[in-house]
């Protein structure tokens, strides 16, 4: 179980959010790439072993989004947002 700050409701189980996925670069311009970048833009989701920087969003609380860093190998918040 993993214990997710809030930053109105304090921590709370994972149960009471959604996964928004990883945080992903600005999006492109698609008429300024190729056909390719802007596939994998689209398609590439990062899968980094490691500390990835994620959105939730607490669906079944006060129904903010929070951005966090997230350690994928143990699942240990490395950095909250802020309140």
């Amino acid at each position: 179980m993993m214990l997710i700050p809030c930053p109105f409701c304090g921590p709370r189980n994972e149960s009471e959010f959604a996964y928004g996925g990883p945080v992903k670069p600005d999006r492109p311009d698609p008429n300024a790439v190729t056909d390719a970048q802007w596939v994998d833009y689209l398609m590439q989701v990062p899968n980094p072993l490691g500390p990835v920087h994620e959105r939730w969003h607490h669906a079944r609380g006060c129904g903010v989004w929070l951005t966090i860093w997230r350690d994928t190998r143990t699942h240990d918040i490395k950095e909250a947002p802020d309140a």
